[in-house]
């Protein structure tokens, strides 16, 4: 599994309005499947948040950057959610290790 984490700051007064949008583009995010996205709160800091988005293998992040870059409606969604921030986001990529942990 792979976890894109996307951390940003919501500009002021508008998380309710992040919340609206990501309840509409949730489902245009997950649709080509292997994909789960849900949004975190920073409890110290209520403009705070992680968008985490979760990946069932490689060939679903593959699969989801190509549409990121090459699809008009994603494009248009991603301007959506980027007027909403205060600040650019910060991206992150991890890989699950499969190993057991003690």
């Amino acid at each position: 599994m792979i976890e894109l984490h996307l951390r940003g700051r919501v500009a002021p007064g508008r998380r309710e309005d992040l919340v609206a949008f990501l309840r509409q583009a949730i489902p245009f995010y997950e649709r080509p499947g292997g994909i789960r996205v849900r949004l975190m709160w920073d409890v110290a800091d209520p403009d705070r948040f992680i968008e985490v988005v979760e990946y069932a293998d490689q060939q679903s992040h593959d699969d989801d950057q190509a549409r990121v870059a090459d699809d008009p409606e994603m494009s248009d969604y991603l301007r959506r959610w980027r007027e909403l921030l205060a600040e650019p986001p910060q991206v992150e990529t991890y890989r699950h290790d499969p190993r057991p942990h003690r």
